[in-house]
């Protein structure tokens, strides 16, 4: 229907370049496998025997606080106790959730999408936006080249051809995509400018002091630096570039962030005081930790220091002690 082949040609090229990038995020978000927990995190074949013969309760828990003593773990179950999965017999990392269709533990996960046949979690996070975003666009480009001709279609403007009649599926087909991918796109920008996932969006992340919503949020900017990464150059390619191991993450907790409350909910004033630049008990893994480092929020007073080194156990893992 178009006539003017300079608007031939620049909606061609416009066309061919969104749909490759929808179609390359598509495929790596399809063909990316799920990261799962790394072998620290499984038990040994002592530590599996010593559990199945403990009952349930605290003589079971403790076999797990011995195994988890040196990880980086910060979160728990709502009722305290250290996060553990019996299917995979390992110790779940941070963020970690087992997913009943893959039937294995998945790093970060976020949910299991039928549309991709896959679950999103911290392999394959960056493509699953890319992916929204990519195929936004290129449902918003085809309604908006298309708009004028079905204006036509309906005025009687077009030729009599079996052409009209494909402008008008394609138009309506575009714009019924473009109003429910608009929604999940919107949605997911809302959790990454959080730093939450969709299962911490339903249920929030328990830590020592309690349940905590934002528990992971260090601020706008690192929280887009966690899933796509330093170099911009690399973030609007569907090439991984999310910082670290998905195993353990930094928190709002561990380092006060100026565009973070100062306390998280629920903590009485002697507790903000004392927990307010509390470092983190097990070292991050060093492509997350820098996250930290150049906040303007640190203290590093000599009393401080003496805090951080005073507290060298996981504060995760004490919470059965205080109680």
């Amino acid at each position: 229907s178009m006539e003017n082949t300079g608007e031939q040609v620049v909606c061609l090229m416009a066309y061919h370049l969104l749909f490759g990038m929808f179609v390359w995020s598509y495929w790596k978000t399809i063909f990316t496998l799920p990261m799962n927990p790394s072998k620290e995190f499984h038990l040994s074949y002592a530590e599996k025997e010593l559990l199945e013969r403990e009952p349930r309760g605290e003589a079971h828990q403790e076999v797990l606080r011995r195994a988890a003593k040196d990880l980086p773990i910060y979160t728990r179950t709502m009722s305290g106790a250290i996060r553990y999965c019996d299917r995979c017999q390992l110790i779940k990392p941070d963020r970690c959730h087992h997913c009943s269709v893959c039937d294995k533990c998945i790093l970060k996960m976020d949910h299991h999408c039928p549309w991709v046949n896959n679950c999103v979690g911290f392999s394959n996070y960056k493509f699953f936006l890319l992916f929204l975003a990519y195929s936004l666009l290129y449902c918003l480009f085809i309604a908006a080249t298309d708009l004028q001709y079905f204006i036509k279609f309906w005025t009687n403007g077009l030729p009599d051809t079996q052409a009209k009649f494909h402008i008008m599926f394609l138009f309506f087909a575009a714009a019924m995509f473009s109003v429910s991918l608009s929604s999940l796109f919107g949605y997911h920008c809302w959790l990454v400018s959080k730093n939450k996932s969709t299962l911490e969006a339903f249920r929030s992340p328990v830590f020592r002091h309690g349940t905590d919503k934002n528990g992971f949020s260090l601020g706008f900017s690192k929280n887009m630096r966690q899933v796509f990464g330093d170099e911009k150059k690399y973030w609007l390619l569907p090439i991984f570039s999310s910082l670290g191991d998905g195993c353990s993450f930094p928190t709002c907790l561990v380092n006060q962030d100026p565009e973070q409350p100062s306390t998280p909910a629920g903590l009485s004033s002697t507790a903000k005081n004392s927990e307010n630049h509390q470092f983190p008990a097990k070292p991050l893994r060093e492509s997350q930790s820098h996250l930290l480092t150049d906040s303007q929020s640190w203290t590093e007073s000599s009393t401080n220091l003496g805090k951080c080194k005073a507290g060298m156990s996981n504060p995760a893992l004490t919470m059965e002690n205080e109680t």
